[in-house]
């Protein structure tokens, strides 16, 4: 390979990358503006412009500081989805001690309709998962994570009747989990369905569904 085709594939994260010196200033300042970056270039350009030049450039970096935090694509790529899954476990732990669905789900609708980016980038990274097994192993381990996460906050719901327990929890989970996710692909195509009168009724309609039947016994009742 002839050392423009090398420099080729390190700028637009086809091929590998030699790890630079360490560039000076707040690493992690740095590691997570890149993410941002790539966010953006995902949601605006589409992921297939998303290269290391491109995503240095929103930055205001270099390549080479690219290349010293994430070696490629497909690395940095990665390490973006990590970093959002990291937020959607933070959600289910701040609503853990009280087994709330209606803050957790509220939390997901809030991070759709607050952030233009979020769903848009999303969307194709499941998409280019079909055939990135690198994205497609992320997205599994992680969202295998959040739902067991999910699963145990209902569980606690259930124990404390405030959750129905006729349906197993994993599958409410699972279910929850689905809604959310169809709604949030939707925002950016229909977002006047989401207008704040709305998302309170869906958020109802949502704890409705899951509450325990009216004439249904609490598991402490005789």
């Amino acid at each position: 390979m002839t050392k423009s085709a090398v420099r080729q594939g390190e700028e637009d994260g086809s091929g590998p990358a030699a790890r630079r010196g360490r560039p000076t200033g707040d690493h992690a300042a740095k590691r997570a503006a890149l993410l941002e970056a790539a966010a953006a270039a995902i949601a605006q350009e589409g992921y297939a412009n998303a290269s290391l030049r491109n995503v240095a450039r929103r930055a205001g970096y270099t390549t080479g500081a690219v290349t010293y935090y994430f070696a490629n694509k497909e690395e940095l790529v990665t390490a973006l989805l990590e970093s959002w899954f990291d937020s959607y476990d933070a959600m289910l732990v701040a609503v853990r001690p009280q087994s709330d669905v209606r803050a957790q789900t509220e939390a997901w609708l809030l991070r759709t309709t607050g952030d233009p980016e979020f769903w848009p980038v999303m969307c194709q990274l499941l998409a280019h998962a079909r055939t990135e097994p690198a994205l497609a192993a992320v997205i599994e381990r992680r969202y295998a994570h959040f739902r067991r996460l999910y699963t145990s906050i209902l569980e606690t719901g259930q124990a404390e009747g405030s959750i129905r327990a006729d349906i197993p929890a994993d599958i409410l989970a699972d279910q929850l989990s689905a809604m959310a996710d169809g709604w949030m692909m939707l925002y950016p195509l229909e977002p006047q369905r989401f207008t704040p009168d709305r998302v309170r009724t869906l958020l109802d309609a949502t704890v409705a569904l899951i509450s325990p039947p009216a004439t249904a016994h609490r598991p402490d009742e005789a």
